[in-house]
This record gives C-alpha cells, sequence and structure tokens, in this order.
C-alpha cells in the first residue's frame, strides 16, 4: 500500500509550488491533500446553492480539475479560485439543464459557516442563521455571500470566480449585509440572534 504524505496545513503556502508539480504527476498524496483542503467548502457550496447531488456534482468538479491541472498555473490562491469557478460553472449548468435555479434547502441540511476574517457584517449575523436571510438575496448577492462565508474567500477570489470586478463585488457584498442586517433588525427588533437567545436560555435553566 502507498504511504500517504502529510503536509501540515500550516505550511501549505510555501508548499503549495512541489505539492502542485506533485498532483500533476498523480501522486496520491498531493491529490489527497488538495481533496481534503477544499473538497468541503465546495460541497458545502453548492448544498448551499440547492444542490441536493452536491456530492456527485463536486466529483464532476473534481474530474474537470484532474483534467485540466497541467494548464494551471497560478499560487495557492489561484488554485483554490480556479476550483471554486470549476464548481460554480458546473452549478449553473445544472441550473441551465434543469431551466431554473433549484429551491434552497431548509436552514437544518445547510453546513456550518466557515466566515471570512476580512468580512464586515456584524455581529448579528453568525452561524446557520445567516442561511435562514441569505434565501431571499437576489442571486447574484448570495453568490457573494456563501463564497465569502462558506468558500472562506477574499474580495479578489469572489470577483475571479465570478468573473466580476473587485468593485462589484464589494458593491454587491455591501448590498448583501444591508439587506441582511435589516432582515436580522426585522427577527430580533432587541438585536439578539437566535445564538445568543439560545445561550440566554440555556443560562436560565
Amino acid at each position: 500500500m502507498a504511504m500517504v504524505r502529510q503536509v501540515p496545513a500550516e505550511r501549505s503556502g510555501e508548499a503549495f509550488a512541489p505539492l502542485l508539480s506533485a498532483a500533476r504527476t498523480g501522486a496520491p498524496w498531493a491529490w489527497q491533500h488538495l481533496y481534503q483542503q477544499l473538497s468541503p467548502a465546495v460541497i458545502g457550496y453548492l448544498r448551499s446553492q440547492g444542490m441536493r447531488n452536491a456530492e456527485e456534482v463536486a466529483g464532476d468538479v473534481w474530474v474537470g480539475v484532474v483534467r485540466n491541472i497541467a494548464s494551471f498555473e497560478g499560487t495557492e490562491s489561484d488554485f483554490r479560485s480556479w476550483v471554486f469557478t470549476i464548481a460554480h460553472r458546473r452549478l449553473a449548468d445544472e441550473w441551465r439543464r434543469a431551466a431554473r435555479r433549484p429551491e434552497l434547502l431548509m436552514v437544518e441540511e445547510l453546513p456550518e459557516p466557515h466566515g471570512s476574517g476580512d468580512l464586515d457584517a456584524g455581529d448579528s449575523i453568525v452561524g446557520r442563521e445567516i442561511w435562514a436571510v441569505c434565501r431571499d438575496l437576489p442571486p447574484e448577492q448570495r453568490d457573494v455571500v456563501l463564497l465569502r462565508v462558506l468558500g472562506d474567500m477574499s474580495i479578489a477570489e469572489t470577483a475571479r470566480v465570478l468573473d466580476k470586478t473587485e468593485g462589484a463585488v464589494k458593491q454587491l457584498q455591501h448590498r448583501a449585509f444591508a439587506r441582511l442586517r435589516s432582515a436580522l433588525a426585522e427577527e430580533h427588533p432587541t438585536g439578539e440572534s437566535h445564538a445568543a437567545a439560545g445561550r440566554r436560555g440555556r443560562e436560565r435553566s
């Protein structure tokens, strides 16, 4: 049985060039590392966009990655954007095939968001609660929120995936979070989120 080589996550940035080279030669350890790093976020993104067969669609995404990795050039950030671009295009293919965007999943079926470090969404938008209000966003705004929060992507990475300028992504994000804050304010007039209310209730019991 072939040995699986472990690549420490904290060194993945500086180790990406040899990792990419190894993946191009078909090294199992390299592909396992890439898959483990990105697959959960890709599947979560697809599920949060309504794909009930997200694992199957994600499998098609990785087939595309394997077929085209020889032509890929760039950094680890570029690679992440490239994989999500393939995922977003496969998503669009599925929508065209169905002649419409699928109905969004129930909040309980969605993955826990990772959260992007440079977001300024407000402390009231936390955990799974974001999906409850995200469902009502216009599609382009929802795409940005899901890539930023679930995919943990930067503005620049999100712009590459959606084929938009960074300025356009910032505008969409601003409008999306304005809507989210407004929706949450209506749902929780006191400014208390579901999570905070739950914690308060547990403290009383």
